[in-house]
């Protein structure tokens, strides 16, 4: 399998995007620094409340909404929550989830600090193997390996890039790693809760650090100061990755090069058309997501089983793919068409696990059911592309979505970008809706002053109430 790993870089956010055979399979944004999440952050907190009632604690980590903590993830056997934490006890805490519009952030005390091969367990003792290494022989090697070079107190996990590799790599790596947690610990002695004592990466390098393995091809990064920070990191940890690295200097955005926007695009429609005629619609709800497979314009050559078998088993590999793609979480139901044949059914449930074997989120998929249902869970960590790319529905209140302000906005710049030779040097007119045009005059007027440079041109924005929220016009003054 060829794999791509593609980072680019504005002013404005940063995107990365995992290809695999060509094709998309993972997308991550970070928006500007107020709007990053907080998953893999370590806090000094202060416990606001114990919840016996819910076996929780709320913990006060300095954010708008207190975080939350579960009995089962505080580092201890496992007790009541009343005898682990009383209120006004400090402690260190790992965010493992991102809030939600009506949750705070989950953490942990049970914290992990994750390099290129090993992930540093300082809590726990013990030794664990990533899941996509199956081959038994690797497995049993790295654990024994691992078990002669354990830190004095905690674990480790051996995460899929150390396959193959030896105690020299380990070694090393654990030294940095102990390193990093005995600073942190004693620079966490000399705060006060609330506090932030450890910031995790942001997104150029922790895709650099997770997701690269010796097999990649390129790495293409646009932005000569991100590209430049990545080599300095991989010089450090992964050397001879390092002569993979490209610097993306061409007029047209790397994504768009690669098709990228295009896929961004269609992960905000609920309909997803297969090559054969058929399609999926993907409904997320309160509860979970239904994901459901249609014949649509197929009809087959052969008897009405061959083809919902056909159907199914594309839309097995396009269901998988939508969900790392997304970044699908919770509990996800997929309603396959009904098939009379029993290995038909075995057929379609191995292609599903078979696409989502190289997903990095941790899931679990259950049989398929003899009317086509299959039901998964899925971690959540970061928030997905749809709550980070679009906002609440006004001209239906709420009922679905559309793209945020920030988006669009975003959206604009890329339009205005893509036509800078036809703009370059000529005053512009941007006709926009109303609250389009607040945002360009207020928290997003980085992006006009930023377009007016790279174009030399002067930019008035119209505000039309008549226009779509995400439809804008330009022209030439």
């Amino acid at each position: 399998m060829s794999s791509v790993l593609l980072i680019e870089c504005d002013p404005h956010r940063t995107r990365a995007a995992l290809l695999e055979d060509d094709q998309v399979v993972e997308i991550q944004i970070e928006p500007r620094a107020h709007q990053a999440g907080v998953v893999g952050n370590i806090f000094k907190g202060r416990v606001a409340r114990v919840v016996p009632g819910i076996q929780a604690a709320f913990v006060d980590i300095g954010l708008e909404r207190n975080a939350f903590l579960y009995a089962g993830d505080v580092a201890a056997e496992q007790k009541p929550i009343e005898e682990l934490l009383s209120a006004g006890q400090e402690l260190l805490v790992q965010a493992v989830k991102d809030p939600l519009p009506n949750k705070g952030t989950r953490v942990t005390t049970q914290i992990t600090l994750p390099g290129r091969l090993l992930v540093l367990l300082p809590t726990v003792s013990k030794v664990g193997v990533s899941r996509r290494i199956d081959d038994e022989a690797e497995r049993q090697r790295l654990e024994e390996l691992l078990a002669h070079h354990l830190p004095p107190s905690g674990g480790v996990i051996v995460r899929t890039a150390g396959a193959g590799r030896g105690a020299d790599d380990f070694s090393r790596e654990l030294e940095r790693l102990s390193t990093e947690w005995l600073d942190l610990m004693e620079r966490s002695q000399s705060m006060s809760a609330p506090a932030l004592v450890h910031r995790e990466e942001d997104l150029a390098i922790r895709v650099a650090r997770d997701l690269l393995e010796t097999h990649f091809e390129t790495i293409w990064v646009s932005g000569a100061e991100t590209a430049d920070r990545i080599v300095d990191f991989l010089s450090a940890w992964e050397p001879d990755l390092v002569e993979k690295v490209r610097l993306f200097d061409e007029p047209v955005g790397l994504f768009e090069r690669f098709g990228v926007e295009d896929e961004i695009d269609a992960t905000l429609r609920h309909k997803i058309w297969l090559k054969s005629g058929g399609h999926i619609a993907i409904h997320p709800t309160e509860a979970l997501v239904a994901i459901d497979v249609n014949t649509g314009r197929y009809v087959g050559e052969q008897d009405l089983e061959a083809t919902v078998l056909q159907t199914n088993l594309e839309a097995a590999r396009e269901v998988a793919r939508q969900i790392r793609l997304r970044d699908l979480s919770g509990i996800l139901v997929v309603d396959f068409i009904d098939m009379e044949e029993p290995e038909n059914r075995a057929a379609v449930l191995s292609a599903l696990e078979g696409g989502l074997r190289r997903d990095r989120a941790k899931s679990q998929v259950l049989g398929i059911s003899e009317f086509g249902l299959v039901q998964i869970t899925r971690k959540r960590g970061r928030q997905n592309l749809a709550r980070l790319m679009t906002q609440g529905c006004p001209y239906c209140r709420s009922r679905g979505r559309i793209k945020s302000l920030s988006t669009i906005c975003l959206d604009l710049r890329r339009d205005l970008l893509r036509g800078r030779s036809g703009f370059e040097g000529a005053p512009l007119v941007v006709r926009v809706h109303p609250e389009v045009g607040q945002a360009l005059e207020g928290a997003e007027h980085g992006i006009l002053e930023e377009i007016q440079e790279l174009l030399n041109t002067k930019i008035v924005v119209e505000q039309d109430a008549n226009l779509h929220h995400e439809v804008f016009e330009i022209e030439k003054g």
